[in-house]
């Protein structure tokens, strides 16, 4: 009798056996080819590059997260108003030989008004490789002193040399993350300038350059001197609150003071009657029109700052806005799923604005167990037309193939499945089995 219940016993077992081997108690999730519509494709360079075929645009990231706050020119110009003429210059009288000292103001620095010229080499993509076009784009420094770029944001060039403004925005161009492959030059002079009136063919303002300005070039962009009468004319400049004055017959026979070098601010004034306070007059005038400029320029300073303040508060708070309903959930975002011998099964959020890749998904999620999962069965899963599902499989056994990973761009809704282990699947049969051998056992034993 005990023999029999023995052989009852070992049957039972052997039954037990039998039924896990044959997946009845456990079943292991695979991907299968032909079942459903699934086609298997090994993932290699050229696989992958037929899955990046597959048309799909990020989602862009609101339009407030990549404006920059820039002045509006309209609102400063109408701040400035129209600026008082300096009108025609008087007749200033003969004063005793006086020439300015000459001052070298070493290199050309930047300030308002003047005129950079900014030129990148963008690459773009033509089908068969990479191009390189140069682009150029100019920019007016500001009354700041700064110039406002693009995608860079507001840099501060003023009083800077053209060799440090271009230092400067290089490391705005690394801060921004933007390639610093650019040149920079200048493109119109205007920040300081000399202006000549008087007796002479065509009053102007001759703007500063790198290049000294002499006074006899000075006169001659002006056209020169025009007066029938030379016996009492004289050339006189203001600068910095003090008249200096050359007569005429002194400048044409003396080439040193053909060659005065005029600096920024200067007033040079061809004077041909006697009058000294005329000259003064007319040098006053030159000083209440810089005066009442810069009380201009201060106004329309203080109308910009308050509309950039406005607009940087309106772009902080559409930010946030967006930021806040980013963490509720409401905003529509595509997904990657995971699933398998993932270390964390859940989605991905695909990024704004650019793509993902399988890398990307898999391992900014803690990646996979290499003692659980097949390294050799690692799929991408993504449905096609009329149901068609592609599992595009990473054989991962070579670490060299990981390469792919990094290569193969992710599409809203892929799943990415890894396989189990062999011996992970056998693991949890035992698992599965055990209680089951514990419970008929003591079954058996009771009876």
């Amino acid at each position: 009798m005990r023999r029999s219940n023995c052989g009852l016993r070992l049957l039972a077992l052997t039954a037990v056996l039998v039924l896990q081997g044959c997946g009845a108690v456990y079943v292991s999730p695979d991907v299968h080819a032909g079942a459903g519509g699934v086609t298997v494709v090994p993932m290699t360079a050229e696989s992958v590059r037929l899955a990046n075929q597959s048309p799909y645009t990020p989602r862009a990231i609101p339009v407030a997260f990549s404006q920059n706050v820039t002045p509006n020119d309209a609102h400063a110009s109408r701040a400035i108003g129209v600026l008082p003429s300096a009108g025609n210059a008087p007749q200033p009288s003969p004063m005793i030989t006086r020439i300015p000292p000459q001052i070298d103001p070493g290199p050309y620095r930047i300030g308002p008004a003047d005129v950079l010229r900014l030129t990148t080499l963008p690459a773009t993509n033509t089908g068969t490789g990479l191009a390189v076009q140069e682009a150029q784009t100019t920019y007016t420094v500001q009354d700041d002193g700064m110039v406002s770029i693009p995608a860079v944001g507001r840099v501060l060039v003023q009083d800077l040399t053209l060799a440090q403004a271009e230092a400067q925005l290089f490391e705005s161009f690394v801060s921004a993350r933007i390639d610093p492959t650019f040149s920079l030059e200048m493109a119109e002079y205007h920040a300081r300038t000399v202006v000549v009136g008087g007796a002479v063919a065509a009053p102007i303002s001759v703007p500063l350059t790198p290049q000294p300005l002499f006074l006899d070039a000075a006169l001659a962009r002006a056209g020169g001197v025009a007066a029938a009468d030379l016996t009492d004319a004289s050339i006189r400049i203001y600068r910095d609150s003090t008249l200096y004055q050359v007569p005429l017959s002194a400048y044409l026979a003396t080439p040193q003071f053909q060659k005065i070098r005029l600096l920024g601010g200067d007033s040079v004034y061809v004077d041909t009657g006697v009058s000294l306070d005329q000259a003064q007059a007319f040098f006053a005038r030159q000083i209440t029109l810089a005066q009442t400029r810069h009380q201009a320029q201060a106004q329309a300073l203080g109308v910009l700052n308050a509309e950039l303040d406005q607009r940087r508060a309106t772009l902080s708070t559409q930010r946030t806005n967006f930021q806040d309903q980013l963490a509720l959930d409401a905003v529509a975002r595509d997904y990657v799923y995971l699933a398998g011998e993932v270390s964390a099964p859940g989605r991905f959020t695909l990024p704004f604005g650019r793509d993902a890749t399988l890398a990307d998904a898999l391992f900014s999620e803690g990646g996979f167990s290499s003692q659980t999962g097949n390294p050799a069965q690692i799929y991408v899963l993504r449905a096609g037309d009329g149901g068609a599902v592609t599992a595009w499989q990473l054989d991962a056994r070579n670490v060299g193939n990981l390469v792919l990973a990094t290569q193969i761009n992710m599409r809203p809704n892929d799943i990415i499945f890894i396989a189990e282990q062999p011996v992970t699947r056998w693991h949890r049969v035992v698992q599965q089995i055990v209680p089951s051998l514990i419970t008929s056992g003591a079954g058996l034993a009771a009876n």
